[in-house]
């Protein structure tokens, strides 16, 4: 009788614990809301302005896509020539040639997972053969490919670089 009793009474005690309620959650009252990103689309229309600034700033114009793997290896060089220079009058701007439909699934996770400082804009103008000469007679279209310029001077590079290399060419500006 008194086992019966024992097992009433445990029972009755574990039946009356109640489950935190859903916002009570510790783990939910932890999470940070993520950032959203947002990337611009362009067509080289809309981009051209971009590649033709005469202001008092240089412009560092790398085209890129996640699925080069040079042009992912030299991001962070071009990373880290945003955060010296940005207060320095030069900007980086980061063109991605991937797919307009993979920027939810492959674009913006990459720039999260990487922590991508620089300005992202991904181009979706599909005539290649008009636009591409037009940014410069020099580019075949191979990728990573990088424009610097300011209102005196133009070069384009179809190259990869280091953080060495890529700062000595801005120095020339």
């Amino acid at each position: 009788m008194e086992r019966l009793l024992l097992i009433v009474c445990i029972a009755a005690f574990v039946s009356c614990k109640t489950e935190p309620k859903q916002s009570e959650n510790i783990s939910d009252e932890k999470k940070l809301p993520e950032k959203v990103i947002t990337i611009p689309s362009y067509t080289y229309e809309t981009l051209e302005p971009l590649l033709h600034k005469e202001d008092d700033k240089t412009y560092v114009i790398n085209f890129w896509a996640t699925w080069c793997k040079p042009c992912v290896e030299e991001l962070p060089a071009f990373e880290k020539l945003n955060a010296t220079y940005k207060n320095q009058n030069v900007e980086v701007i980061l063109v991605s040639l991937d797919f307009q439909n993979q920027i939810e699934k492959r674009v913006i996770p990459f720039i999260q997972e990487n922590n991508i400082q620089s300005e992202v804009v991904i181009m979706v103008d599909p005539d290649q053969n008009t636009w591409i000469p037009k940014i410069s007679k020099k580019w075949s279209g191979a990728i990573p490919a990088t424009l610097i310029y300011n209102k005196h001077k133009r070069e384009f590079y179809e190259q990869s670089f280091t953080y060495e290399l890529l700062q000595n060419e801005l120095k020339k500006f």
